[in-house]
C-alpha cells in the first residue's frame, strides 16, 4: 500500500484549544518571544520536542498499576533493569530522573577545567552540563553532516581522521569520546554502525572510554537495517545490541525512545566509575533502585522498551517525517536531506537568507509558525549554540527550525496541517524580519531568554 497508516488505535483524545492567528500574535509577544515561555494550552500542534511528550500503550499504562514504590530494593527496578540490559548488554545500570541527570553524574566524573570531550554533535543539555564543569565541547562530525542538502545515509557518522587528530594533540586531557544516536543537533541524521565500531576501535587505541548517548537508538537502529549493507535481514534488537556492545557506558533519556514520560538512565562497565557515579546518584537523585523515578515510571519504561523495536512503529514512524520533508521540499522549502528519524528540519539561514546569522533566522521562522499555525517549533542554531564559553558570540554551523514530532500523538491530519501553514509562510517569507536577544542566562540561554524583534 502507498499509505503507511498509524499502527494503533486511539482509546483516549485530549482536546486542543483553537486559538486565532490574532490571539497568538499577542500571547507570543506577552511571553518574550519565547515560544519554551508558552503556554501548552496555547499551542495547537507542540513540535517543540518529542522528548516526554509521546503517548503511552494501553500496556504501558496496565505496568503503572503494576508499580513498586518500594524505597530500596523494588520489583519494579528488576523489572527496568532487564528490559534495558536486553538491548544494551552494559554491567552497572543506573535510572536517573531524565536523560540531562545521566549527563549531570557521567560529567561530574570526566568533566572538568581543561578537559576536552569530542563527539559527532553535542546536543544542548549535553554541552551544558560539559561547560558547566568548565570542560570544553567540541564537534566533530563527517562534513556532510553539516551540508543540508547532501543525501549521505548516514550524515552523523563521526569524521575518524579528525577524531583520531583530535586525540593525538588533545591526549590525557580528554576523558572519554562521546557519540549521540540519532545526531539531534545535526537533523536527526544516523550514524552507521560501521562507523560507531570504527569510533570505539580508536577510543580503545588510545585508552579512552566510549560513551554513547542512545536517546533515539531505535530509530537509529531502523536507519541501519534500511540504509546499510548487510544489515537488511536482521532485527531491530540484535542491530541495537550490536551498537551498544562496541562503548563502556551510555547515557539515555528514556522520554525519548523509552516511549516514557520521565526517566532515564547511566550505564557503565567500569566498576570504579559506577562507584563514583552510584554516590552522585544517591546524593542528587535517589536510591540506586530507583533513581528519582517512581516505580511505576520504571515499569512503563520496561514496557516501553519492548515496543519501542517494533519494526510496523517504526516503518510508520520515519515515513511521516519523510512525508513531510517531501512536501515542504515540492514548495521549495529549504529542508535537512534525508529525513531525520524524529524530526523534520527546515534551512532556516538558506530560506530566510535576508536575516543574518546574528539576528537568527531559525528564530525568525519559528516565531512566524507559531503565529500562523499555531505550532510549536525549536530553533536549533545560532540561539542555541552561538554563546561561546568565554562570553562573545558567532553563529552556529547552522540554523535550522526542529519540528520534532512526539510518539503516537498526531496524525495524518496534524502533517497536513502543518504542511498548510507554511504554504501560508511562503508568500510572506521574505517581510519576515530578526530578533535581538535583550536578556539571558550564562548557560542553555535558549530555553529563558528574553526577545525583542529587529525593524
Amino acid at each position: 500500500m502507498k499509505t503507511i497508516i498509524e499502527p494503533f488505535r486511539i482509546k483516549s483524545v485530549e482536546p486542543i484549544r483553537m486559538t486565532t492567528r490574532d490571539e497568538r500574535k499577542s500571547l507570543i509577544k506577552d511571553n518574550h518571544y519565547n515560544l519554551f515561555s508558552l503556554k501548552s494550552d496555547d499551542v495547537l500542534i507542540d513540535l517543540l520536542t518529542d522528548s516526554g511528550t509521546g503517548a503511552m500503550s494501553s500496556n504501558q499504562w496496565a505496568a503503572i498499576m503494576r508499580g513498586d514504590e518500594s524505597y530500596a530494593g523494588s520489583p519494579s527496578f528488576l523489572h527496568f533493569e532487564a528490559a534495558v540490559r536486553n538491548l544494551m548488554p552494559f554491567t552497572y545500570i543506573l535510572p536517573t530522573h531524565q536523560g540531562r541527570a545521566a549527563e549531570a553524574i557521567l560529567f561530574s566524573i570526566y568533566g572538568g577545567k581543561g578537559k576536552n570531550i569530542p563527539n559527532n554533535t553535542h546536543f544542548d543539555t549535553t554541552r551544558g552540563n560539559i561547560e558547566a564543569t568548565g570542560a570544553r565541547a567540541h564537534d566533530l562530525v563527517i562534513d556532510e553532516g553539516r551540508d543540508p542538502t547532501n543525501e549521505h545515509p548516514f550524515k552523523g557518522n563521526m569524521n575518524l581522521d579528525k577524531l583520531e587528530a583530535y586525540l593525538a594533540e588533545h591526549k590525557d586531557s580528554v576523558p572519554c569520546v562521546m557519540m549521540t544516536i540519532t545526531n539531534n543537533a545535526g537533523g536527526g541524521q544516523p550514524v552507521s554502525l560501521e562507523n560507531i565500531r570504527a569510533v570505539a576501535a580508536i577510543a580503545k587505541k588510545h585508552g579512552k572510554p566510549f560513551i554513547i548517548d542512545g536517546c533515539r537508538f531505535a530509530e537509529n537502529a531502523w536507519f541501519i537495517k534500511l540504509r546499510e549493507p548487510g544489515q537488511a535481514d536482521r532485527s531491530i534488537t540484535d542491530i541495537v545490541r550490536d551498537c551498544f556492545t562496541c562503548a563502556d557506558g551510555m547515557t539515555m533519556s528514556a522520554k525519548k525512545d523509552g516511549f516514557a514520560n520521565i526517566g532515564g538512565w547511566l550505564a557503565l562497565n567500569d566498576s570504579d566509575i559506577a562507584d563514583l557515579a552510584r554516590a552522585k546518584l544517591i546524593q542528587t537523585e535517589g536510591f540506586p533502585t530507583y533513581g528519582g523515578m517512581a516505580g511505576r515510571d520504571l515499569e512503563a519504561i520496561a514496557q516501553g522498551l519492548s515496543e519501542i523495536v517494533d519494526e510496523d512503529y517504526l516503518r510508520y514512524r520515519i515515513r511521516t517525517n519523510a512525508y513531510i520533508s517531501e512536501k515542504l521540499d515540492a514548495m521549495g522549502i529549504p529542508v535537512v536531506k534525508p529525513a531525520g528519524g524524529h524530526a523534520v528540519f527546515v534551512d532556516a539561514r538558506k530560506w530566510l537568507s535576508h536575516i543574518p546569522p546574528l539576528s537568527y533566522p531559525g528564530h525568525a521562522l519559528a516565531v512566524a509558525l507559531y503565529e500562523i499555525g499555531g505550532i510549536r517549533s525549536c530553533e536549533i542554531g545560532t540561539v542555541m549554540f552561538g554563546r561561546q564559553p568565554d562570553g562573545t558570540e558567532q553563529p552556529a554551523a547552522m540554523d535550522l527550525v526542529r519540528m520534532a514530532f512526539p510518539r503516537r500523538t498526531y496524525t495524518q491530519s496534524h502533517a497536513d496541517y502543518l504542511i498548510e501553514s507554511f504554504e501560508e509562510l511562503v508568500p510572506l517569507k521574505d517581510r519576515l524580519k530578526g530578533f535581538k536577544i535583550t536578556e539571558e542566562p550564562k548557560l542553555m540561554r535558549h530555553f529563558t531568554c528574553h526577545f525583542a524583534p529587529l525593524g
